[in-house]
C-alpha cells in the first residue's frame, strides 16, 4: 500500500529455483553458529547457582544466600562481581562484531564464521581450566570474540544463500540453534550439578563441543555468491556456488546478474559504509531498524530470564534441582515455539508474528508481576505457595513461547535481510553490536534490578513490550518473499520511510543538475 499504509505487498520471487538438498544442508551448517551463543546463554546462569563454583570464585555470594533465607529472596544473588562473569562476554562481543563488519568484505563471511568458532573453542578451554577469577574473565572475553564474529556473519550468510520464498524459515534456523544450545546447556547443568566439586568445569568446558560442530560446518560450506563477487572473485566462481545452491531448474544467470549489479554498486560505494549508514538519509530506515530491533529484543527481558532462569525459579521457591529442571522446561518450550515460527514466518509474514508474540509476552509478564507481588511481597520475606510457583513456571513458559514465535527469530531475520549489499556488513555489525551491548547492560543490572524493583521488574519489561509492539505495527514494513536485491522498494512504498528515500533522491538530482550546469 503506497503512501498511507503500514506495509506494501510485493510478489515473491526465487528466480524459479527449487528447494535443493544443497541449500538445506548449507543453511543448517551456517545456522549451527547459533549453538555457541545459545550454549553460553544457558550455561552461565546454571553455573552461577552451583555451590562449588561460587565457593571457588564468589564466596561472598554463598554467604549472602545463607543470609537471604531469613532476609530477602530477591537479593540473594545481587553481586556485581558475579554478573561481571556473565556480562564480560558481551563487551568483547560488541567490539568483535564491529571489527567483523570491516573484516568481512576482505576475507568473506565463511572465514569470519571459522574465526568465531575457533575463538569460542579457545575461550571454552580457558574457562574449564580456570584457577582464578582473572582466568574466568579472560575465557569469557575470548568467548565474546567468538560470539561477536559468529553473530555478525551467520545471519547475513543465511539471508544471502536462502531463496527469497523461504528466507524467513532458513534464517529462523539461527534462532532455532540458539534454542538447541540453551536446552543442551541446561541439561548439562542439571547433570553437572551432581558432580559437586568439578561439575562447573564440565559445564564450561563442554562449550567446546558446539564450537567444534560449527567449525566443521563452516569448513564444509562455500562463501556466498554475493560475498564472492563483492570481494572481486571471478564470476564463474560465484555462478558455480549459486548453481549448487539453486539447482538446475533455476534461472541462475538472472539471479547472478542482479547480485553482480548490487555487488558492483557496493564496490563503487563501499568506502565509509559505517559513516553513510549513520549520516545518509537513504539508509535512515535500515539504521532505525538496526538499532531498534535488537534493542527492543533485549528489552523484552528474555535474555536475562534465560541467563538467570535458575535464579528466578530459586527466588519463587523451587529447590536447586527444581530450578534447573524449570530452566530445561523453559528452553524446550522456547525451542518448540521457534519451530512453529519457522513454518509460519513465510506464510503469515513478519509483522503479524511480531504483534501476536508481543501481546502474549505482555499478558504473561503482567501476570508474573502480579503473582510475585501478591505472594512474595515487596520485602521478599514471604514464601511462595507451591501452586503459585508452578503458575509462575507456566506463565514463564508461555512468555518464552511468545518470544520464540516472534522476537527471537525475527530479531535475526529482519537485520539480516533489510540492508543493501553496499552497507550489509556494516549494518549487521551495528545490529549485533547493539544487541550485545544491550545484553551486557541487562546482564550486569538484572540481579540488582530484581533486588530493588522486586516483582515490578516484570512489569517494567512488559511496558517495554507494549512500546516495541506499537513501534513494529507503525514502522516496520512487511518483507516476506521480497528478494534482497529488491528490498529498497519496501521502504519507498512505506507511509513514513518513503520521505527519506524521496529526499535523498532529490538531493542526488540536485547534484546532477549542478554538475551539468
Amino acid at each position: 500500500m503506497a503512501g498511507g499504509g503500514f506495509a506494501a505487498e510485493f510478489p515473491a520471487s526465487d528466480y524459479g529455483g527449487s528447494l535443493t538438498t544443497s541449500v538445506i544442508v548449507t543453511c543448517i551448517m551456517a545456522a549451527s553458529g547459533g549453538l555457541i551463543f545459545g550454549y553460553d546463554i544457558g550455561i552461565s546462569g546454571g553455573v552461577t547457582t552451583m555451590e562449588s563454583f561460587l565457593r571457588s570464585f564468589f564466596p561472598s555470594v554463598l554467604k549472602k544466600m545463607a543470609e537471604a533465607k531469613q532476609d530477602d529472596e530477591y537479593c540473594m544473588y545481587d553481586s556485581q562481581a558475579l554478573t561481571a562473569f556473565t556480562s564480560s562476554l558481551y563487551v568483547a562481543g560488541l567490539a568483535a562484531s564491529l571489527a567483523a563488519g570491516r573484516l568481512t568484505k576482505a576475507v568473506g563471511r565463511q572465514t569470519i564464521m571459522l574465526l568465531g568458532g575457533a575463538l569460542f573453542f579457545t575461550g571454552a578451554t580457558v574457562n574449564a581450566s580456570a584457577a582464578n577469577v582473572e582466568m574466568l574473565i579472560l575465557g569469557r572475553i575470548l568467548l565474546g570474540f567468538g560470539v561477536g564474529f559468529t553473530n555478525q556473519a551467520a545471519p547475513v550468510y543465511l539471508a544471502e544463500v536462502s531463496p527469497a520464498r523461504w528466507r524467513g524459515a532458513f534464517t529462523t534456523g539461527f534462532q532455532f540453534f540458539i534454542g538447541v544450545g540453551v536446552v543442551a546447556a541446561n541439561l548439562t547443568n542439571y547433570g553437572a550439578a551432581r558432580l559437586r566439586s568439578w561439575g562447573w568445569r564440565l559445564s564450561l568446558g563442554l562449550a567446546a563441543a558446539p564450537a567444534c560442530v560449527f567449525i566443521l560446518g563452516a569448513l564444509l560450506i562455500p562463501d556466498t555468491p554475493s560475498s564472492l563477487l563483492h570481494r572481486g572473485m571471478p564470476i564463474d566462481t560465484a555462478r558455480a556456488a549459486l548453481r549448487r545452491l539453486r539447482g538446475s531448474s533455476a534461472d541462475v544467470d538472472a539471479e547472478l546478474n542482479d547480485i553482480a549489479r548490487a555487488a558492483e554498486d557496493a564496490r563503487r560505494n563501499e568506502e565509509g559504509a559505517f559513516a553513510r549508514m549513520v549520516l545518509g538519509r537513504r539508509y535512515r530506515p535500515q539504521l532505525a531498524m538496526a538499532v531498534a530491533i535488537p534493542l527492543f529484543q533485549q528489552l523484552t527481558g528474555v535474555t536475562v530470564v534465560a541467563f538467570f532462569a535458575p535464579v528466578l525459579f530459586r527466588t519463587v521457591g523451587f529447590g536447586s534441582d527444581g530450578a534447573l529442571v524449570g530452566a530445561v522446561i523453559l528452553g524446550c518450550v522456547n525451542l518448540a515455539s521457534i519451530l512453529v515460527s519457522a513454518f509460519t514466518v513465510d506464510r503469515l509474514g513478519r509483522r503479524k508474528l511480531f504483534i501476536v508474540g508481543g501481546a502474549q509476552m505482555i499478558i504473561c509478564q503482567v501476570a508474573v508481576a502480579w503473582i510475585m507481588g501478591a505472594k512474595i511481597g515487596a520485602d521478599g520475606e514471604a514464601a511462595m505457595p507451591k501452586g503459585y510457583a508452578a503458575a509462575v513456571l507456566v506463565l514463564m513458559c508461555a512468555f518464552s513461547a511468545g518470544f520464540g514465535l516472534s522476537w527471537g527469530p525475527l530479531s535475526w531475520i529482519i537485520p539480516g535481510e533489510i540492508f543493501p549489499v553496499e552497507v550489509r556488513s556494516a549494518g549487521q555489525a551495528i545490529s549485533v553490536a547493539v544487541n550485545l551491548g544491550c545484553t551486557f547492560v541487562q546482564t550486569q543490572l538484572f540481579l540488582a534490578m530484581l533486588c530493588r524493583f522486586k516483582f515490578a521488574t516484570f512489569a517494567y519489561f512488559a511496558a517495554w513490550v507494549v512500546v516495541m509492539t506499537a513501534f513494529v505495527a507503525a514502522f516496520l514494513p512487511e518483507t516476506k518473499g521480497v528478494p534482497l536485491e529488491s528490498m529498497a522498494s519496501v521502504w519507498e512504498h512505506h507511509w513514513y520511510w518513503a520521505r527519506f528515500i524521496a529526499d535523498d533522491n532529490r538531493a542526488d538530482n540536485s547534484k546532477v543538475n549542478i554538475n551539468i550546469r
